[in-house]
């Protein structure tokens, strides 16, 4: 007779276990071997880590449900409050002798807590481990100060076989106070591999078509989505998503199920476009559907993806806004825009080389932070603190890559950045905050240095013009209304140019 795989569980409910829970055998037998036999004391407090979609949620509510272990999951995000986290751990537990008779006061306490519970204890002894999971843990640290060393060591507070099992995204490091606490045991939930997003992924089978079509479908969209998504869920939703399209030629009588290369070419054009949506629901699957559906016209995306709109914090927007300045304007026109009283400003007649070509065309210029945060407090309309998150908001931009860091990590003093966004983004973010942007720009002032033929600096009311140009001096009688002094030059088949006067001039 073999030996049982966990003393205490039958083997046939472990492998179940096993089967429900694929690429997680490691860990389901780590936290078997943790837990004991239902009678026997676990460790206090367990801590379970890892990046969203690894399974860590779904593995030991699995566990303890299949196993019929008593058990209390509570989510940390819909706790807006201690009480509320007290009152659902009690109410998992004792159910109903959990009633207004002995509930816990209006605001309580961890020591009210502990006090009901150790009360409910005597009359409801434990015949089996206790586990509390608190879902998302990394909130407990923004409630009262004594709340998660409290649940650490909740177990010889309460004198009861209770465990409490913490699930986190952050390591274990960040998540520690700093007054010291009771030290629980670690368990890391990696990320999956390729080769086990496909396993997973693959067990979703479409009941119409056969499983060898649905694996090889899996395949091309790990494909085309694993080296930008490694996340389950974000990944089910695609398969989810576009396997319709995928199966199109299969209906349609063009294709069959060994037709890969078919199948890949009528696929591959939806793939690009859903890999510009990846994590934003900027539309629903209903609205995406319909757009692929539409015939005779590209259904295109709105969003950030497209850079037509973009949701940011208020100074965020002002930031990109000085960005987009300091990349596309000379350093040395920023007191001729950003300064009240700057002074007389000489104009000279020639360009330097590299300012012949309009900015636009060259692309944008690095420039240093110094730069960016003097023309931020220039153009922002109220006075701003230089506080930390103004430079957090900094970061958050180069995060989304609308700026790029063109400077080394190491260079701390003076890190360089430049803006990565084009000027229709811009001038949509621009309106947002009533900042127009084109008046800012040194590419779009007037210069008349720049034409083949100077405009007229002032033109008044004289039906006498005069005309500069480069080469030639000359004045041309103008047959038509008064111009007023800002009025655009008039069309040269307008002009009457007496022969006599013109050559006079000439010479």
């Amino acid at each position: 007779m073999s030996a049982p795989l966990h003393p205490g569980y039958a083997d046939d409910r472990v492998r179940l276990l096993i089967e429900k829970l694929p690429c997680r055998e490691t860990q389901l037998n780590t936290l078997l071997a943790l837990m004991g036999e239902p009678e026997q004391y676990c460790y206090p407090s367990i801590f379970i880590y890892g990046h969203r979609a690894t399974g860590k949620s779904y593995v030991i509510q699995t566990l303890l449900r299949e196993l019929e272990l008593p058990h209390a999951v509570v989510s940390c995000v819909e706790c807006v409050s201690a009480g509320i986290l007290f009152e659902q751990v009690l109410r998992s537990f004792f159910g109903s002798a959990y009633s207004s008779s002995n509930a816990l006061p209006r605001k309580p306490s961890l020591s009210d807590f502990i006090r009901l519970y150790r009360q409910l204890c005597v009359q409801f002894p434990a015949t089996q481990t206790r586990y509390i999971i608190l879902d998302k843990a990394e909130l407990l640290r923004d409630m009262d100060a004594n709340l998660l060393p409290g649940f650490l060591r909740l177990q010889e507070l309460v004198e009861d076989n209770v465990t409490v099992i913490l699930l986190s995204e952050i390591v274990w490091d960040k998540f520690r106070p700093n007054t010291g606490c009771f030290e629980p045991l670690l368990l890391h939930f990696p990320n999956y591999s390729k080769a086990e997003l496909q396993q997973i992924l693959a067990r979703d089978t479409h009941p119409a078509y056969s499983p060898e079509l649905y694996s090889s479908y899996i395949n091309i969209l790990l494909g085309v989505f694993y080296s930008v998504c490694r996340d389950l869920r974000e990944l089910r939703h695609l398969a989810a998503l576009n396997f319709p399209k995928f199966c199109e030629p299969l209906e349609t009588g063009e294709a069959k199920e060994k037709d890969a290369h078919k199948l890949w070419r009528n696929i591959e054009p939806q793939l690009k476009k859903a890999m510009q949506t990846v994590y934003l629901r900027e539309v629903s699957s209903v609205q995406w559907e319909e757009q692929q559906s539409a015939e005779g016209e590209v259904a295109e995306l709105r969003g950030l993806s497209s850079h037509d709109h973009v949701e940011l914090p208020y100074y965020s927007k002002y930031l990109l806004i000085a960005a987009y300045l300091a990349s596309y304007n000379p350093a040395r026109t920023d007191r001729r825009f950003f300064l009240k009283h700057h002074g007389k400003i000489k104009k000279t007649n020639f360009l330097k080389k590299h300012e012949k070509t309009s900015n636009h065309l060259l692309g944008p210029k690095p420039f240093p932070l110094d730069r960016l945060l003097a023309i931020f407090y220039s153009v922002v309309d109220s006075r701003v603190a230089p506080t930390a998150s103004v430079f957090a908001q900094i970061s958050s931009l180069v995060t989304l890559q609308l700026l790029s860091q063109v400077s080394h990590d190491d260079q701390l003093d003076a890190p360089k950045y430049k803006c990565a966004v084009s000027l229709d983004f811009i001038r949509a973010i621009a309106r947002t905050v009533g900042f127009d942007v084109v008046r800012h720009l040194y590419d779009f002032l007037l210069r008349p240095d720049r034409h083949a033929d100077r405009a007229c600096r002032r033109v008044t009311t004289c039906p006498l013009l005069l005309i500069l140009s480069r080469r030639t001096l000359s004045f041309q009688m103008y047959a038509g209304p008064p111009l007023a002094c800002d009025s655009p030059i008039p069309a040269a088949s307008r002009f009457l140019r007496p022969p006599d006067v013109s050559e006079k001039m000439q010479k």
